[in-house]
């Protein structure tokens, strides 16, 4: 790195830098005041978000870890987790205006990569699918996902391994996700399942907790086809039952004449053998 010669352009320097944080920094309040009614005012959202308190942590402990001061990148990542509840790695890699509305119990890992304007809630998990198997082999791989911009995650929601949460996808709460989420898609479920049709870009409609009223839960929705048919079943059975009684009346009947027939035929049987009997 080369280092400025004049200390008027250090200090220009400086303030360039200064000024870009604060910039960043007010972004980042403002992106949060966007999206929770609960937040009243900068200075609220400064002093008691936890989220907010957590993305400021990272930023100079992601800078330590991209410049090789492993521990130290650590240390501030671990103080962050206990004052904030929330778990980022140093090693991720994190947009701007990321908001983790509640947070606790939220993880982040290493090789995570989070886009522009990235909504996430209480108890998220990006992670990797296999840590503990043949973990050496594993070092500096991509082994966590890429959540591109605009998207939410949802609280509970666990996105395991190197795959992609599209532009602006919705991954709804307690979803696990396997699988690449295309751009704008819904998905919910375990494993997750896209849900509903793509909603067109941009939305200026957000959706917090990933909930509208367009999603529906796929085994929800088996389940009424299920009950549904059903029903029309029994309908048809009813109706079958009906049809078959009516038609059963008439063949009693001509039934029971024919079974007279038989036993007046007997009957008469009985009659001349006994005649005959007696004439012998």
């Amino acid at each position: 790195m080369a280092w400025p010669s004049q200390p008027a352009q250090m200090a220009a320097e400086h303030n360039m830098t200064a000024a870009a944080m604060f910039k960043r920094l007010r972004d980042d309040i403002d992106s949060i005041m966007a999206r929770d009614p609960s937040a009243r005012s900068r200075l609220e959202v400064l002093l008691c978000f936890p989220g907010l308190h957590a993305v400021m942590f990272h930023r100079p402990a992601h800078w330590l870890w991209e410049n090789g001061f492993r521990t130290p990148a650590r240390f501030i990542a671990n103080v962050s987790r206990i004052l904030t509840g929330i778990d980022i790695h140093p090693g991720a890699t994190i947009g701007r205006r990321l908001f983790i509305d509640h947070g606790v119990g939220t993880v982040i890992g290493e090789t995570a990569e989070i886009g522009d304007g990235v909504t996430m809630y209480q108890d998220v998990t990006l992670g990797g699918t296999s840590p503990s198997v043949n973990a050496r082999a594993q070092v500096n791989l991509k082994r966590h996902p890429t959540i591109r911009d605009n998207a939410i995650v949802s609280s509970g929601a666990q996105v395991l391994g190197p795959i992609t949460v599209g532009e602006g996808a919705i991954v709804g709460a307690n979803a696990v996700v396997l699988k690449d989420v295309p751009d704008q898609a819904r998905v919910v479920g375990i494993p997750a399942r896209a849900v509903g049709k793509p909603k067109a870009p941009p939305s200026e409609e957000f959706c917090p907790y990933g909930v509208t009223g367009e999603v529906v839960d796929p085994q929800a929705r088996l389940i009424e086809s299920l009950t549904e048919r059903l029903h029309a079943l029994n309908a048809r059975v009813g109706q079958l039952e009906q049809l078959l009684a009516a038609r059963g009346g008439a063949v009693a009947g001509r039934g029971a004449e024919a079974i007279d027939a038989v036993n007046g035929n007997g009957a008469a049987q009985q009659h001349r053998d006994a005649a005959l009997s007696e004439l012998k």
